[in-house]
């Protein structure tokens, strides 16, 4: 499951207030259980590009997991993070897609899942965005400047990556907070300067011929892995449905990768959650030079550590989380 993509994002509503609004919360065996013991993995819906919305389409997710017999129901959209923990927290969602970063922050809050998956850090569609003829040039030119990012998550963590990479004190720099789906207009209308962001949100921007990355994750040296997070209930519960999605994931994740266009405008290739032209262009190049789904191994957890000590010494979080209790060995799973 790669790094949810623009146009899926687009069309997304916060996933907590949309899984709430199908029904009240009820015990993760009795919720997971359906009709002659099919095991029922609420996951979601994944828009109009990626893996999970061409395996919608064609089938072969439900084919994958009757084969350890559970289906999906589709459930919300896919969006930030955040309300997604909270929904796995209210035993309202099984399944989510969320960066490292976005997840220390949800995990400093009496988490209810785990991450069972990583993606290696995107090298080339995060990082930091400024308009077209800005005179932003380094990250240095960012002192005294207004810079967009989102609270507790990826786009923070960018920004003070970079700084500190730079040797610019954080407190040199305005942090504005908004959320993702919000930043477009305000950026765009100049009411900030520059844009902590990831491919989600850069591919319009970039594809638009207005925008271009100062800096991006490689130059920023960003450990901003995307995860998988399992409601934890289910994964005890329910193990062999973890490791059938976590086998499709994988597999097809690195069928993206060889042929990214295939896994684009999946259901419609006009309207809002289309993606074309440049963009199209700009999508499929982040998307070959990018990661697979993969097993979390020892150098990922350094990593994630690695985070974990940064956010907890930016004071983000106030203490350091212990990411690691909060993993799973999906080749161990059982």
């Amino acid at each position: 499951m790669r790094p949810l993509t623009p146009l899926a994002a687009l069309a997304a509503l916060a996933v907590l207030s949309t899984v709430t609004a199908c029904g009240g919360a009820s015990t993760g065996a009795d919720a997971s259980k359906g009709a002659g013991g099919t095991v029922t993995v609420r996951i979601p819906d994944p828009g109009n590009a990626g893996v999970l919305a061409r395996g919608k389409k064609d089938g072969s997710l439900d084919k994958a997991l009757a084969a350890v017999g559970a289906k999906v129901a589709w459930t919300g959209s896919a969006g930030p993070f955040a309300p997604a923990a909270q929904a796995m927290n209210a035993d309202q969602l099984d399944i989510a897609t969320g960066s490292i970063t976005s997840g220390i922050t949800s995990l400093s809050q009496s988490p209810g899942f785990a991450f069972f998956t990583a993606t290696d850090p995107d090298p080339v569609g995060e990082g930091i965005l400024v308009r077209e003829g800005s005179d932003i040039t380094s990250v240095s030119d960012l002192v005294g400047r207004k810079v967009a990012v989102n609270k507790g998550g990826t786009g923070e963590y960018l920004l003070l990556k970079a700084l500190a990479r730079a040797g610019v004190p954080a407190d040199k720099v305005e942090r504005v907070y908004l959320r993702p789906d919000q930043t477009a207009a305000v950026f765009n209308a100049g009411q900030v300067d520059a844009w902590a962001v990831w491919s989600t949100y850069a591919v319009a921007e970039i594809g638009s011929g207005k925008a271009h990355f100062v800096a991006d994750g490689t130059a920023i040296g960003s450990d901003n892995y995307s995860l998988n997070a399992v409601r934890s209930d289910f994964a005890t519960q329910h193990p062999e449905v973890v490791k059938a999605l976590y086998r499709y994931l994988h597999e097809n994740s690195a069928k993206e990768k060889s042929d990214p266009a295939a896994y684009l405008n999946v259901f419609t290739d006009a309207g809002p959650t289309a993606v074309n032209g440049k963009a199209k262009e700009v999508q499929i190049d982040f998307t070959r030079r990018g990661g697979t789904v993969d097993p979390i191994g020892a150098e990922d957890i350094k990593r994630f550590e690695t985070v974990a000590r940064f956010y907890a010494d930016q004071k983000v979080t106030p203490n350091k989380v212990d990411i690691a209790a909060h993993l799973l060995d999906i080749e161990k799973l059982s």
